[in-house]
């Protein structure tokens, strides 16, 4: 089969809270935006036991991915296999603790949506890095019209987000990754340690897969998305902060509402630009990516060109839709 080209986001107080918010590589083309595409055979033998000494782990890191006619198969427990922050800490009060983590994802991915559909938190896991943490870019923390905001399942409309602020702080590490009260140990955005340890492929890391089926890489790819003899560069996703900011948003923390046991506290400190999810606005070809932070192009392990998403440096950090099925 001929190769086919394609076109080309500082309060500290004690609470427990949670994070929020479902061989050619292209085999057939249904719709205009349709396109199912295989993954086989790529990273389906991987099968790691480490021994993770940091003194907030201290545990066997396991995972494994295989895989069967149909299905990429990982088993693992979510323990990260490299170093951490320290937690607890005074911003997370939770320990990392071994999670069961069984997740299917299809062989054969298959773009399904132009503009993708969101997921993540109770809605399900959006991807997995390759040590079976969980990526989960949301959080739970919420704030209503008057600035009454808690980090733990808050009430209102405004979202909040983990990264690129100081106005609230979930204790997040170097790995921009934090821990639920459930023990779990999950990425926000760029994984630092978990890159260093996978090492450089040809310029491009991949670091995981998402819940449809397509893979996950961090931060660099091809200047020219369609050619793998292009300089590597970092690429920029397609999101800024509003000129304005929406109406009705809060401007003053005014009561941030601890986790059980906690106090409530009355900071009455702005709530800066970049706070909220809803700050920010997808300016369609501004960046290098689309809307779920993904694009199409050759990858190392896909020269001939795949659907994947990107962790960047800047918001949404992550995809917070997927465009495939799951």
């Amino acid at each position: 089969m001929k190769s086919i080209k394609f076109p080309s986001f500082i309060l500290s107080t004690l609470l427990l809270f949670s994070c929020n918010e479902s061989d050619d590589n292209l085999t057939s083309k249904k719709e205009p935006f349709e396109v199912i595409y295989t993954t086989a055979n790529i990273l389906t033998d991987i099968d790691e036991n480490i021994y993770n000494d940091d003194e907030s782990v201290k545990a066997n890191s396991i995972y494994s991915w295989s895989s069967d006619e149909t299905n990429r198969i990982l088993n693992g427990n979510g323990i990260p296999n490299h170093e951490v922050g320290a937690f607890p800490n005074q911003n997370n009060p939770n320990t990392i603790s071994k999670q069961d983590v069984n997740k299917r994802f299809t062989l054969f991915p298959e773009i399904i949506s132009d503009t993708g559909r969101r997921l993540g938190g109770p809605a399900g896991a959006i991807a997995y890095a390759i040590n079976s943490v969980k990526f989960d870019p949301g959080t739970a923390g919420r704030c209503d019209d008057d600035g009454v905001c808690s980090l733990a399942m808050g009430q209102g409309n405004w979202s909040i987000e983990a990264l690129g602020h100081d106005t609230f702080d979930f204790g997040d590490d170097m790995n921009h990754a934090h821990v639920q009260p459930t023990g779990e140990y999950h990425y926000h955005g760029m994984p630092e340690l978990l890159i260093d340890f996978l090492g450089d492929n040809k310029g491009m890391t991949i670091v995981g897969w998402a819940s449809d089926g397509f893979p996950v890489y961090a931060r660099y790819g091809y200047s020219d998305p369609n050619d793998i003899n292009s300089p590597v560069v970092v690429l920029h996703p397609s999101y800024a902060l509003k000129s304005e900011p929406d109406a009705n948003r809060p401007e003053t923390l005014t009561s941030l509402i601890g986790g059980p046991g906690q106090p409530t506290v009355n900071p009455n400190i702005p709530i800066s630009m970049g706070s909220f999810t809803q700050d920010f606005e997808y300016l369609e070809g501004s960046g290098d990516l689309d809307e779920c932070n993904g694009r199409v192009g050759a990858t190392p392990e896909f020269p001939e060109g795949i659907y994947y998403y990107m962790v960047t440096d800047d918001f949404p950090y992550f995809s917070r839709c997927l465009k495939g099925k799951f």
